[in-house]
């Protein structure tokens, strides 16, 4: 841990929030005390990047619900195209678009549309940052009025209405580095006025006036932070690694809540249809399939997505000698989890690492090159959206693929 006075003082005011929990990682400081100043226009770009992703997810959402044969093209599980199928074609609620800025542009890498992190430090951070900076604007001031807004309003389009304001947030109690996020989010929707139940998956039962309970608390709105690939069949994805020890689906509890979902009764955020945008191969079926979408689309893609095709679709030869050229990822990994970055690798590790990707669960996607600093630390700009509007910032910076480890910026937009 940093015996740093200056830093200390600033883990202390994070601390004191309450939502941050742990200024340190593996005892290095993953926050940085000193802002980045972002000039609104800048901002106005970066919200319009993710803005338009976010509508190019939603030309892949629109498609799937015209020709089911997508979801194969994903690779969805039976299980998985059940979750669809109970949300069909709501996909959205809360989001984070991963935005690099390149000498080409902007370029969105993926759009984090199932369950979005980093919500405490995006909100903590800057919010500390424009204390000391009165003339600039706080990106973050208005998410939490944001997020609440999206909750009434999803809790209101319940067809079966109800007036129990009763939210449970479902989550893997079992794990500890989201907890800061849980506790922003009950903070929030009591300050609200909701009554909030936590828990995790395993306790929800099929009772009371919705028919879904969380514990001993019947609720007409589940946030859901327990992702999709959980809730169904779990699948290495790799050919030599063991099977998972509790692969099978959680049957009985996403039978609750897709009963519920289906019927009307209870308001799911974010909506199981995530299963589909999540998916890194529904950025493969954007350029795919991109002549199917409407042309507003089409240009947004090409503007903003690199081009990303499923690994199954390219020739291995091809790959091989373009290795510098691709970054390879999973389905569904997250946070540099199961990201291949090929100009990190030696031939031989490229090819091992090619040999041994199992089946239809992984893309590659062309590398771009986004300046860093002279130690190659580049800025990860992650803009949160709800419900398709870009209402936040998350400011990460590390070199290599972005993971807990990267250090979190205050940001701050001037001369709006």
């Amino acid at each position: 841990m940093t015996g740093d006075p200056s830093f200390l003082e600033h883990a202390s005011r994070l601390k004191a929030s309450g939502v941050v929990f742990d200024p340190w990682f593996d005892g290095a400081p993953r926050f940085r005390a000193e802002p980045m100043l972002i000039g609104a226009s800048q901002w106005q770009q970066l919200k319009q990047a993710a803005e338009h992703v976010a509508a190019c997810h939603e030309g892949v959402a629109q498609l799937c619900l015209r020709d089911p044969t997508i979801l194969d093209e994903l690779g969805l599980t039976p299980y998985q195209k059940a979750m669809w199928a109970s949300s069909a074609p709501l996909w959205h609620g809360i989001a984070r678009a991963d935005v690099f800025l390149t000498p080409d542009g902007m370029a969105v890498c993926e759009l984090n549309s199932d369950t979005p992190t980093g919500e405490p430090e995006a909100v903590v951070s800057s919010a500390l940052a424009a204390a000391t900076r009165p003339a600039c604007v706080d990106p973050n001031a208005e998410m939490q009025q944001r997020f609440v807004w999206l909750v009434e309003a999803m809790r209101r389009a319940i067809p079966e209405k109800s007036e129990l304001r009763s939210v449970g947030i479902v989550y893997p109690t079992e794990l500890t580095e989201d907890l800061g996020m849980i506790t922003l989010y009950h903070k929030w929707l009591v300050d609200a006025g909701y009554r909030v139940t936590l828990g995790s998956p395993f306790n929800l039962q099929e009772k009371g006036p919705t028919e879904v309970m969380l514990w001993d608390a019947p609720c007409d709105v589940i946030v859901r932070h327990y992702k999709t690939d959980w809730w169904g069949e779990r699948e290495s994805v790799w050919k030599d690694e063991d099977e998972y020890p509790d692969k099978a689906p959680l049957e009985g509890a996403l039978g609750i809540l897709v009963r519920a979902a289906i019927d009307g009764r209870v308001a799911v955020i974010n909506p199981f249809g995530s299963v589909v945008t999540q998916n890194k191969r529904a950025m493969a079926v954007m350029w795919e399939h991109k002549d199917r979408l409407p042309e507003q689309v089409q240009e947004a893609i090409e503007r903003y997505v690199p081009r990303t095709a499923r690994l199954e679709t390219l020739a291995t030869e091809e790959l091989a000698l373009q290795r510098e050229q691709w970054v390879l990822k999973s389905d569904y990994g997250c946070e540099g989890d199961q990201v291949v970055i090929g100009r990190d690798c030696t031939d031989a590790e490229w090819k091992q690492t090619l040999d041994k990707t199992a089946g239809q669960r992984w893309v590659a996607q062309r590398r771009f090159d986004a300046p860093g600093d002279e130690a190659g630390v580049v800025v990860n700009y992650g803009v949160y959206l709800v419900a398709g509007e870009a209402c936040g910032l998350l400011c990460r910076a590390q070199a290599g693929a972005t993971d807990p480890a990267a250090v979190v910026i205050p940001a701050l937009v001037e001369g709006a």
